[in-house]
C-alpha cells in the first residue's frame, strides 16, 4: 500500500489545459473519489497517476517516490477500465493470471492466488469460461479480479460501472465498497456519477474545469457546499435555488425570496454580519429540508408556509412534490402515504437550519 501526493499538476493537450494546477495528497488506504461532470479533467488526471498520460508540470508521487518518468508497469498500480478490456481468447482464469504470468510467477502461486480472488468476487464457477459467455457484472468482477491479483500499492478505477444497467451498478458498488473494506488498499475512483461518489468514497473529490472545487467527506460537501456548482451538482433531486435578497427584521437577518412579501428568517450567524441589506442570494434547499408541516406547529429555526402542490413524483416510501415560494419553484420531500394531490394546498415545514445561502454574483456560499 502507498499514499500519493500531487503537486502543482498541469496537463495540456496542445491549446487545451485540461488539468490545471492540481495539488492533492491521497492517504494509504484512502478511497478517493474523483467526481465531476464530462470534460472537467478527473480521467486525465487519473491517466497521468498511472503513467498512460504523460504530465505538462508538477510532481506525482506514490510511497514518497516521485514517479514522473516511470513507465507504468513500473509504478506498482493497477487500473480498471470501463470497457474491461479482457482478452476474449482467453478463459477468465487466464484472463485474471495474464499479467502474474507475463512476470513469470511460478504457476502454484499463479493458481493460488487466482483462486483466493475468484473466491472472494464469488466467481470460482466462471473460472473455465470465455468473455463472450459472461454477463457485463461478471467481466466486470472479472477485470477487478485481474486488477487484484497483482496485489499492488493502489487501484485506480476509470468509471468502471457506467456500462451497466442500474441494478448491476447498485450490487457491484457494494462489492467494490466491500473490497476496500477486505483488502485496505489505497483506491481511486473516477466516475461522473454523484451516486457512486457518495456511497463509495472516504473522500469525494470534485473536479470543475481542470480544478479541484471541492474537497471532502461525502457528508462535508453535501452539507457545506462552498459553491453553487458543488451544491447543484451533489444530491437527487438536486437543490432548490431560490433568488432572493438580504434583510433584516427586528435586527436579524433573512432573506425575501422574490416574488414573497414576508422574508424567511434565518438562524443567527446563518449570513455574514458584513452582508449589507439588498445583497441578491440565492437560497438553497434540498428537498429533505421541506417536509409535510406538523400539526404541533413549527420548531426552532424552522418556518410554516402554505403552498400548492404542482408535480408529484412518487419513488416508493417517498414522493418529492414540486411546489412554488415566490416566484421560484422548489422540492419537498414527503411521506408516500402523506402527499395529497396535484394542485392541493398544503402547509410544509422549511428547515432554514440546514439551508444554503449563496452570493448571487460570484455564486460562492456565504
Amino acid at each position: 500500500m502507498a499514499d500519493v501526493k500531487i503537486s502543482g499538476l498541469h496537463k495540456r493537450f496542445g491549446p487545451f489545459h485540461a488539468v490545471q494546477g492540481i495539488d492533492l495528497e491521497i492517504a494509504d488506504g484512502e478511497f478517493t473519489v474523483l467526481v465531476g461532470p464530462s470534460g472537467c479533467g478527473k480521467s486525465t488526471l487519473l491517466r497521468t497517476i498511472a503513467g498512460l498520460e504523460g504530465i505538462s508540470e508538477g510532481t506525482i508521487e506514490i510511497g514518497g517516490e516521485v514517479v514522473n518518468d516511470m513507465r507504468p508497469r513500473d509504478r506498482d498500480v493497477a487500473m480498471v477500465f470501463q470497457d474491461y478490456a479482457l482478452y476474449p481468447h482467453l478463459t477468465v482464469e487466464r484472463n485474471i493470471g495474464f499479467g502474474l504470468r507475463a512476470r513469470k510467477m511460478p504457476a502454484d502461486e499463479i493458481g493460488r492466488r487466482v483462486g483466493r480472488v475468484a473466491g472472494m468476487l464469488g466467481i470460482t464457477p466462471l473460472l473455465g469460461r470465455y468473455p463472450r459467455q459472461l454477463s457485463g457484472g461478471q467481466r466486470q468482477r472479472v477485470a477487478i479480479g485481474r486488477a487484484i491479483v497483482r496485489e499492488p500499492q493502489i487501484f485506480l478505477f476509470d468509471e468502471p460501472l457506467s456500462n451497466l444497467d442500474a441494478q448491476l451498478r447498485d450490487e457491484m458498488r457494494g462489492e467494490i465498497k466491500r473490497l476496500h473494506q477486505d483488502i485496505a488498499t489505497t483506491m481511486i475512483y473516477v466516475t461522473h456519477d454523484q451516486i457512486e461518489a457518495m456511497t463509495l468514497a472516504d473522500r469525494i473529490v470534485l473536479m470543475r474545469d481542470g480544478r479541484i472545487e471541492q474537497m471532502g467527506s461525502p457528508a462535508e460537501l453535501f452539507e457545506r457546499p462552498v459553491s453553487l456548482f458543488v451544491a447543484g451538482f451533489l444530491g437527487s433531486p438536486r437543490m432548490s435555488f431560490l433568488p432572493g435578497s438580504v434583510t433584516r427584521v427586528d435586527g436579524k437577518a433573512g432573506i425575501l425570496v422574490d416574488g414573497r412579501e414576508t422574508p424567511l428568517p434565518l438562524p443567527a450567524g446563518r449570513i455574514p454580519d458584513a452582508t449589507e441589506v439588498g445583497t441578491r442570494v440565492l437560497l438553497g434547499l434540498r428537498p429533505e429540508h421541506v417536509v409535510r408541516a406538523r400539526e404541533e406547529g413549527a420548531g426552532l429555526g424552522t418556518v410554516r408556509i402554505e403552498a400548492p402542490l404542482e408535480l408529484l413524483q412518487p419513488t416508493g416510501s417517498r414522493t418529492f412534490a414540486t411546489f412554488r415560494l415566490g416566484d421560484a419553484q422548489a422540492v419537498a420531500e414527503l411521506q408516500a402515504h402523506d402527499v395529497g394531490s396535484a394542485g392541493e394546498t398544503i402547509g410544509l415545514e422549511i428547515n432554514l437550519n440546514r439551508a444554503s445561502v449563496f452570493d448571487a454574483q460570484t455564486e460562492r456560499a456565504l
